[in-house]
């Protein structure tokens, strides 16, 4: 495994007559010319072995071998020239052999074929030593809606109102768009939390039909069913609908398009039960498909007023239309 050398001034591998500044694990852009060794520091960069500071020069392979290459073997004391002046010659030998591996590192260190961004090898797992230290993801917040008291369908192209006192659904079964009350409660049958009201829309594609009146009437079963029957999970949270009884029903104005209405009073066999609506009208975009709002509300204290299914209603708009009326006891008459 390679180590990066540390930082300091080494030979330009581009330009061989300067100096450049290693950072530990880049060539910079600094340069400067080789400065002459002042008296002493020749032999302080030659300990140093390529740790050479700033205002230094480079490591040299040469000044730090002629020290041993011009080593005068001297005899020891006691020794006629024989073994001991052999032992001499023998560890001065080694020594210049250790001097010249070590020069052959250093050149190869500092070879680069000419790129002038390569340098010193540095491990490819190597981090500088001012990395910040690794940090928990800062916790991202959803932007806020810029209209909460409106409900956008794009689907059917249409926006749903928001009374005071409901939410909108961040998410439903199923993925109806959904207008709702933020609050919930113990079911009174099976299940483990209820709603006092509940508003969503629907495409109708269940069936060929194109008439508003015909689809009110054919879908205000199901509408119960899904709030007071048996939900989606299959669970009876009000124990099953024992009875129920129309209240309303008639033609309606929704976002200027003509449309009908049916409400029925559900009795359940726990609970107060409560009111369910099916409000059928085509849409204003695309095929004209018909689309289908359905309206639960309890008839338990806490629940929010009946009159809010007539808001509703009423606030119902076209996507980027806001002028278009509509409402309960509106004049009928589909926009052009």
């Amino acid at each position: 495994m390679s180590m990066s050398p540390p930082p300091g001034w080494y030979t330009d591998p581009s330009a061989p007559h300067l100096q450049r500044w290693w950072d530990g694990s880049a060539w910079t852009e600094h340069r400067r010319a080789p400065e002459a060794p002042q008296p002493g520091q020749a032999q302080q960069g030659q300990a140093q072995q390529g740790q050479a500071q700033p205002g230094f020069g480079p490591p040299q392979a040469q000044p730090m071998a002629q020290p041993l290459a011009q080593t005068r073997v001297q005899p020891l004391p006691g020794d006629s020239g024989g073994g001991g002046r052999a032992k001499v010659v023998a560890l001065t030998t080694a020594g210049v052999v250790l001097v010249a591996s070590i020069v052959t590192g250093v050149v190869l260190l500092g070879k680069d074929d000419g790129d002038p961004q390569s340098g010193p090898v540095a491990p490819t797992t190597a981090e500088p030593e001012d990395s910040p230290t690794p940090t928990s993801p800062t916790p991202t917040t959803s932007a806020p809606d810029p209209d909460p008291s409106t409900l956008v369908d794009q689907l059917n192209g249409i926006t749903i109102p928001v009374p005071d006192g409901w939410e909108k659904a961040d998410s439903t079964v199923g993925g109806d768009p959904t207008v709702r009350t933020p609050d919930v409660y113990d079911c009174p049958g099976e299940g483990s939390l209820c709603r006092h009201g509940t508003v969503y829309s629907r495409t109708s594609t269940a069936t060929d039909e194109r008439s508003a009146e015909a689809l009110a009437k054919g879908d205000i079963k199901d509408a119960a069913d899904r709030a007071y029957e048996e939900d989606r999970v299959g669970q009876q949270p009000f124990g099953g609908i024992k009875r129920h009884e129309t209240v309303a029903q008639g033609s309606v104005a929704v976002a200027g398009r003509s449309g009908y209405y049916v409400r029925w009073r559900v009795h359940t066999e726990k609970g107060e039960g409560g009111y369910v609506q099916s409000l059928a009208f085509p849409s204003s975009v695309g095929s004209e498909s018909p689309v289908i709002i359905r309206f639960a509300i309890d008839a338990a204290d806490g629940a929010p007023p009946l009159s809010d299914m007539e808001k509703i209603t009423k606030g119902i708009r076209a996507v980027g239309d806001s002028e278009t009326g509509g409402g309960v006891g509106s004049s009928v008459g589909a926009t052009p």
